[in-house]
């Protein structure tokens, strides 16, 4: 009994030392700057930087192989904590980007073709006759999209639809390849004009099958000054390159699809150095702007809808954009009324 103590310590002994040694001849060497790097990051290892996970990416910028910009939801302030630790100038960053649902035919405004009692899955949904509703193109409403969200920026609401949440979207991304019908995009934060919808239907075909589908009126088109706003296939669709967030398109839409997401809009004020020049007279819209040649202007701020059109027209650059505190919508339904 006493050997067999003896032997099995020292073969304790004897492992040990082993272990020790084969721990300092193997041990791997970590860079305390991948490690500082981590600290900084959200772990929420989404894999929108493209590696595996937070620690990939820290690893992959230590080792310069990937941006200290990489990181999208840690954003500007993670970025410049990464540079910090490399000993790099910060970057400019990429302007933010927020994941949009084009799609407003919930419950109460899209037809359903039939109940679907599978899998709560958008994927396994489309394999059932595309889905249960009417409208091929429509949002399925199960949540495929809220589930991918690592960030908790997505949810449900009662009319079957996912909303998401712009305060906590970073822009990874991750919520677009769950959605088989193709309707979320990552559009600039500074962008707040959007037509939700994405059928390619005849507008007859449309009108059938969903309440809040666009029907390809074109009447946004023809009031959009820029040219922002072309048809195809039976689809109007917004240039976000041209497109200046004047708002006029969207109290023409007889459908509501087209929606402003700016409550309360600057009115515009024309300063002393005003030439006189009547450009911003002929290019308002709803008529706001009064004055005679070569005399200063005068803006009417109960008629002024804040499309910045003026402003972006006026030569001398002497007009400016100026908070209202007034409720943009009714006001802006109200002016157009009588011009559309």
């Amino acid at each position: 009994m006493l050997s067999a103590i003896i032997t099995m310590s020292a073969m304790g002994i004897v492992a040990s030392f082993g272990l020790g040694i084969a721990a300092k001849k193997f041990a791997v060497v970590i860079d305390p700057k991948v490690a500082e790097i981590d600290s900084f990051l959200p772990h929420a290892n989404c894999g929108a930087c493209g590696f595996a996970g937070c620690m990939g990416f820290a690893t992959a910028v230590a080792e310069g192989k990937a941006a200290v910009s990489g990181c999208s939801p840690g954003g500007a302030s993670t970025a410049k904590k990464i540079a910090s630790v490399m000993g790099v100038d910060a970057p400019e960053m990429p302007e933010r980007m927020l994941a949009k649902i084009y799609c407003l035919g919930g419950h109460n405004e899209a037809l359903e073709k039939g109940e679907y009692h599978g899998v709560q899955d958008c994927n396994a949904a489309i394999l059932v006759s595309g889905g249960s509703k009417s409208c091929v193109y429509g949002c399925l409403g199960l949540a495929s999209c809220v589930k991918a969200c690592p960030f908790d920026a997505m949810y449900m609401n009662g009319n079957g639809l996912p909303v998401v949440i712009p305060e906590k979207c970073t822009g990874c991304g991750l919520c677009i390849p769950p959605c088989p019908k193709n309707l979320i995009e990552l559009i600039p934060e500074n962008k707040d004009v959007h037509i939700f919808c994405r059928s390619l239907d005849k507008g007859a075909d449309t009108k059938k099958i969903c309440n809040v589908g666009c029907i390809a009126c074109d009447k946004c088109r023809k009031v959009c000054p820029y040219d922002a706003i072309t048809i195809d296939s039976f689809l109007a669709r917004i240039d976000y390159n041209k497109c200046t967030n004047c708002g006029l398109c969207v109290p023409v839409c007889p459908t509501n699809i087209i929606s402003d997401l700016i409550p309360v809009r600057d009115i515009a004020y024309v300063h002393e150095d005003c030439i006189g020049c009547l450009i911003c007279k002929k290019v308002c819209p709803v008529d706001a702007i009064a004055g005679e040649s070569k005399k200063l202007h005068i803006v009417d701020p109960v008629k002024c809808i804040g499309c910045t059109i003026c402003a972006d027209k006026c030569p001398p650059k002497v007009i400016e954009m100026r908070p209202s505190h007034k409720s943009y919508d009714k006001k802006l339904e109200r002016v157009m009324s009588g011009v559309a």
